[in-house]
């Protein structure tokens, strides 16, 4: 049974787990923040994503991600900095108080932190967000529950040069498929929320540093 991620004991038992690392990690000098948004679609829990605009310089254009980007020298923190992206990004204002916490930072394959930061973001429609277009293409969210079934959870298997390197999650079946740093972020997630539920089969899926 999928536990209430969205009552307010849900909330304090996640911002009690993550204060540790929140107090560590939120003032050190990271590469890039992003957030992720826990919402309440038409009363479902769910986590929001964008898809990058393809019309983006880089790899990654047209993949899912959650809103964030590069930490700002004007920045306070990564916490700042999720929140200024997102409303860059979506127009989404999320008010510092609705914070729950920051995740265990990630790293891409040029070494880089990435710090994913939680929050309640309350009910939402994202059809009534106004992303920016030369960011992003879409808003969607995925409901928790599709997320933890297991016919949508997979592993994609990378190699390079005839070898294999690292094995990182993939989440399908919704409107795009969720893979790389998001979809490892949305691991770490899960464990979070639901615990005992939730049971993915690496250990610490991370990128690798080198």
């Amino acid at each position: 049974m999928l536990p209430d991620c969205l009552s307010a004991e849900g909330e304090r038992r996640c911002r009690r787990l993550l204060a540790g690392a929140t107090a560590r990690l939120r003032a050190r000098p990271a590469a890039a923040a992003v957030l992720v948004p826990l919402c309440s679609v038409r009363g479902v829990p769910a986590l929001l994503y964008t898809l990058r605009s393809s019309r983006l310089p880089g790899r990654h254009k047209g993949d899912v991600s959650f809103p964030g980007g590069k930490c700002d020298p004007a920045d306070r923190d990564v916490v700042h900095t999720a929140l200024r992206e997102t409303r860059e990004e979506v127009g989404l204002v999320v008010p510092e108080e609705h914070v729950w916490g920051v995740l265990r930072p990630v790293h891409d394959q040029q070494k880089a932190t990435v710090v994913p930061v939680l929050a309640g973001v309350g009910p939402l429609d994202p059809q009534s967000l106004r992303p920016n277009p030369d960011e992003v293409d879409e808003v969607f969210a995925l409901p928790l529950a599709h997320l933890l079934q297991e016919q949508n959870q997979g592993y994609t298997h990378f190699c390079h040069g005839g070898h294999f390197r690292y094995t990182l999650p993939v989440f399908l079946h919704g409107p795009h498929r969720i893979w790389g740093l998001t979809a490892v972020i949305t691991e770490f997630t899960l464990q979070l929320l639901a615990p005992g539920i939730y049971q993915p089969w690496l250990a610490t899926p991370e990128l690798p540093r080198g």
